[in-house]
């Protein structure tokens, strides 16, 4: 199970949202789980992250929430 810190930081990739460089090695966890892949410099969610986001939305009962997408434009 993924833990909240964890959670926030596929949200902020699935969203474009640049993060801090402490952020980078929880990164690093999150690619070896196979949550999100790197190319280059781009980070982006793989099908397993975007999984993960859209359950932990429904779980909060945000229904409105705008779904994650994978986009090749992930800058981080």
């Amino acid at each position: 199970m993924l833990r909240d810190e964890q959670l926030s930081i596929l949200r902020d990739i699935s969203q474009s949202v640049a993060f801090a460089d402490d952020r980078q090695g929880k990164v690093g966890q999150l690619i070896a789980d196979g949550y999100v892949m790197k190319d280059g410099d781009l980070f982006e969610l793989t099908a397993k992250g975007v999984t993960a986001v859209e359950e932990h939305a429904a779980s909060l009962g945000l229904s409105d929430a705008e779904p994650a997408s994978v986009s090749p434009e992930r800058l981080i």
